[in-house]
């Protein structure tokens, strides 16, 4: 026992070592992210601790300055299509990778790998140019387009492993009762399949709605989503108010923290597992 406690002891600097990172961590992105905020409603902030008064209407700057809504209405079609496209073609793909084995699996999969694993600007340069060869590009279909070449080789990654924790049997079975494939896909497997399909659908749209760098090369003055908005309101020309940019900055936070914490709360990968057995 005395020799446990020794253990303790001398293991307790290293915790505390632990701690003190992560409050320092906590603390630094902390001062960060309400350091935006106050000045977002500050009517100004010239030194101290607090702004010296507060105000709203610089939101109100970017509902006109920027065009906001309308930023935000295309930020919600583009990421809300590719969570539809990429998950009606990466759920069929995923039982088809699960289920069925053939020559040639293991490329595949490496490839799937390939968009997710390495910089979007590697490949976004060529797609962009073959998008704007075809009039694609500058338009919202070309910027869905560019958004759904990451995005569902990731449904489809995230989606193999929930399939293949779904007994076959249960497959077989409904097919022995007489269900057509397309029903034993849709009443069996489907439901069966629901706790990996939000996980997917979840992050596909978290990772549309920040992803920069494809949706900067294709997209157009008035297709731009909120994250390329808000980096040409920061490094445009011109003068604006800082205030302005970091009211942007706030509604993107925002958006993106409220879908990070859903994401938490509903695709932790321990609970899904467990409600796929069950």
């Amino acid at each position: 026992m005395a020799t446990g406690r020794r253990r303790g002891i001398a293991a307790s600097p290293t915790v505390w070592l632990v701690y003190a990172f992560v409050a320092f961590f906590i603390a630094l992105v902390g001062g960060i992210f309400f350091t935006v905020l106050f000045n977002s409603f500050a009517s100004s902030w010239f030194g101290g601790w607090l702004p010296d008064g507060y105000t709203i209407r610089w939101y109100r700057f970017a509902v006109d300055e920027f065009s906001l809504w309308r930023v935000l209405r295309v930020t919600l079609v583009v990421a809300l299509s590719v969570v539809a496209l990429s998950l009606l073609i990466g759920v069929p793909a995923a039982y088809a990778l699960a289920r069925w084995n053939f020559r040639g699996k293991n490329a595949v999969l490496l490839l799937l790998l390939l968009p997710i694993m390495v910089p979007p600007i590697t490949y976004g340069i060529p797609l962009a140019t073959m998008l704007y060869e075809y009039g694609l590009a500058g338009r919202l279909i070309g910027v869905i387009v560019a958004n759904l070449a990451p995005a569902f080789p990731f449904v489809i990654v995230i989606m193999i492993p929930f399939i293949e924790q779904i007994d076959p049997n249960l497959e077989r079975s409904a097919r022995m009762l007489g269900a057509s494939p397309f029903r034993v896909f849709t009443r069996v497997l489907l439901p069966l399949a629901t706790p990996g399909i939000l996980a997917a659908g979840l992050l596909v749209l978290v990772r549309t709605i920040a992803m920069f760098e494809l949706t900067f090369l294709t997209a157009g003055a008035t297709t731009q989503t909120l994250v390329v908005s808000l980096y040409y309101a920061a490094f445009a020309a011109g003068i604006r108010p800082t205030q302005s940019i970091d009211a942007m900055a706030v509604i993107y936070m925002s958006t993106t923290t409220v879908l990070l914490l859903l994401a938490l709360r509903f695709i932790n990968p321990v609970q899904l597992v467990s409600r796929v057995k069950q």
